[in-house]
């Protein structure tokens, strides 16, 4: 199984403000930086309760019917209409075996510390990450404590007129 993180960071390397605020990112996405296209190849979406959480608190669902594992050993709020949810917990080599028996072939994983669990699982191919021109000082990393090093493989950087800096990579 595939395994990508399509993220957006401050300058200085923060998914989110400390209290999970993402009022730095431009509105709405800001312009289009290719999100739509990546959603279009992946089957599923593995996230972490908190990132559930704030994804709730969005006007529209961003998903559409996009299957949403959400990764927590806690009760989910309810999903809204339309969402197609399911609760999962375990390790993370344990959850891409459990997708893949149902024939998932490529997920989105979004969310923090989902990102860095599976990231130190060695279970992330590819990685995107973009960067706004905006530095916050403080909130949630994308990247935490790793017990080695991860060796990635520099494929491409794009820059937008609004200032967004991406970079994609594979692990190597």
């Amino acid at each position: 199984m595939k395994a990508s993180v399509f993220v957006g960071t401050s300058l200085d390397g923060f998914i989110a403000r400390a209290n999970g605020a993402l009022d730095f990112l431009p509105p709405g996405g800001g312009e289009p930086h290719g999100y739509d296209e990546f959603m279009a190849t992946v089957d599923a979406l593995v996230i972490g309760r908190k990132t559930f959480e704030t994804v709730l608190a969005f006007d529209t669902w961003p998903y559409g019917e996009k299957p949403v594992f959400v990764l927590s050993t806690h009760e989910l709020a309810p999903a809204p209409p339309g969402a197609v949810i399911e609760h999962m917990s375990g390790e993370p080599a344990e959850i891409v075996a459990q997708l893949a028996a149902h024939g998932i072939q490529h997920i989105y994983v979004d969310g923090g510390i989902t990102i860095q669990r599976f990231l130190q699982a060695g279970l992330i191919q590819r990685l995107i990450v973009t960067r706004v021109p905006v530095l916050i000082g403080a909130g949630i990393p994308l990247f935490g404590a790793l017990e080695s090093d991860i060796t990635l493989k520099h494929v491409a950087t794009r820059q937008y007129q609004s200032g967004l800096v991406q970079s994609e990579y594979v692990v190597a």
